[in-house]
């Protein structure tokens, strides 16, 4: 049985979850080993899996979904990533809003703002503590 979601933190018909500042709106693992990861995962919790995006020298950006809604994606570890980890992206109304007040803040952002399909921004940053942390939202 999957959760259910909090008031306002629904699923779109076909893609992710609907925008909803606060909520996460994708999961995204980088894995050592993909295969053994997408069988890992795909038996735990029966996720399907989309059509993969080619992203060329970096493998294989492979989706998935669970009951038909796709809700993020695994990828072959980078070189530059220091460990394979699972990434959860928030919603922002605004990403270059969000990175001021990171940076504002004493975080540091570590990768973008950038664009990607959608469409939509995302960051990828580490607050004052060490931790990673994603962001995505309309630029």
């Amino acid at each position: 049985m999957a959760p259910t979601p909090p008031p306002g933190g629904g699923q779109s018909t076909a893609f992710a979850p609907l925008p909803n500042p606060g909520h996460c709106g994708w999961n995204e693992l980088y894995a050592g080993d993909l295969d053994k990861a997408l069988a890992f995962y795909t038996g735990q919790f029966g996720w399907t899996l989309p059509d993969a995006m080619d992203m060329g020298p970096m493998g294989k950006y492979q989706f998935i979904a669970h009951d038909e809604v796709m809700v993020g994606a695994m990828m072959k570890t980078p070189d530059a990533a220091p460990v394979s980890a699972w990434s959860h992206y928030f919603w922002v109304d605004s990403i270059i809003a969000a990175k001021a007040l990171v940076e504002a803040n004493r975080g540091q952002v570590i990768n973008g703002p950038h664009e990607v399909p959608g469409p939509l921004w995302i960051i990828q940053g580490i607050d004052p503590q060490g931790a990673m942390f994603s962001l995505t939202g309309g630029e």
